[in-house]
């Protein structure tokens, strides 16, 4: 063992040793949490710092994406919401976590490829770049969310005390962010051409996941079919929380299995390939 200067035994050692970093993995991810501090931190800066509007574009879209789909939806197609919340505030509460995992899914996605030469030149469990990801995008959750209490004021609508399960919910719209955000990373690095196929699942996901309108309206003979969607869940116990609004307990449970089960293939998948990032990036 090497000694500093006073001659004492240095408060940690650092030991390159065959299969090492395998096996002490999980253990390195805690050890080199200081880093997922910076690159998170860094992912932030560099997300507001050169925009035109800033911080402001987080409140605009999910504003204008409520407004759009509150007129599509309640005023033309003529649903209606099956809680006592305007039907505003229902999409709002929709968008909350739909707008964290749609971001989170695109930052994850192109992480590792962003930081290339972090990759290629330092040894760290390279999970911690798509979860210092999804991390930041937890910024626009909170300022959406300031948004949500301001549209509480307006209509003059009291949350429900379910609201005190919020952090539960937000945990588990993390988990269904990162165990895709993971698989869709380690795929994109492989194949380069897949993030030009990362917009369209977005895009494509809003549609078929219950954000413009509230998942009651879906026939009883899909409703199982429909929950193996894990956004399903998320956005209905959102609503459940904020809102008051009904929710199908048996679905919500399907989701969850299918947001446990993304999460396990995601982390095998990284895990699989994780080795071989560096080569083919």
């Amino acid at each position: 063992m090497l000694k500093n200067e006073s001659g004492t035994a240095p408060e940690w050692d650092l030991v390159i040793a065959p299969g090492r970093a395998e096996k002490n993995y999980w253990n390195d991810l805690w050890r080199y949490r200081e880093l997922f501090y910076i690159l998170s931190w860094r992912d932030i800066k560099v997300r507001y710092k050169q925009t035109v509007l800033g911080v402001a574009w987080s409140v605009i879209r999910p504003v204008l994406t409520t407004i759009i789909f509150t007129v599509l939806f309640s005023k033309i197609a003529k649903l209606d919401n099956p809680g006592t919340a305007p039907y505003a505030l229902m999409v709002f509460a929709g968008m909350l976590p739909w707008q964290f995992f749609s971001n989170a899914l695109s930052e994850s996605s192109g992480s590792l490829v962003g930081n290339a030469n972090l990759i290629t030149k330092v040894y760290f469990p390279r999970m911690i770049i798509p979860a210092s990801s999804v991390i930041t995008s937890m910024v626009d959750l909170g300022i959406s969310f300031c948004i949500m209490l301001l549209m509480f004021a307006w209509y003059g609508f009291m949350p429900s005390w379910h609201i005190v399960f919020m952090p539960l919910f937000v945990l588990l719209a993390f988990t269904c962010a990162f165990g895709i955000g993971l698989y869709l990373t380690a795929v994109n690095v492989k194949y380069r051409d897949f993030r030009y196929i990362i917009p369209f699942i977005v895009q494509f996901g809003l549609y078929v996941s219950p954000v413009g309108f509230n998942s009651f309206i879906i026939n009883e003979k899909w409703r199982m079919l429909y929950s193996l969607n894990p956004m399903v869940g998320v956005i209905d116990g959102f609503r459940w929380c904020l809102l008051g609004d009904p929710m199908h307990w048996r679905s919500f449970i399907v989701s969850v299995f299918m947001t446990m089960g993304f999460l396990w293939v995601g982390i095998y998948y990284f895990r699989k390939m994780e080795r071989t990032f560096a080569d083919n990036i």
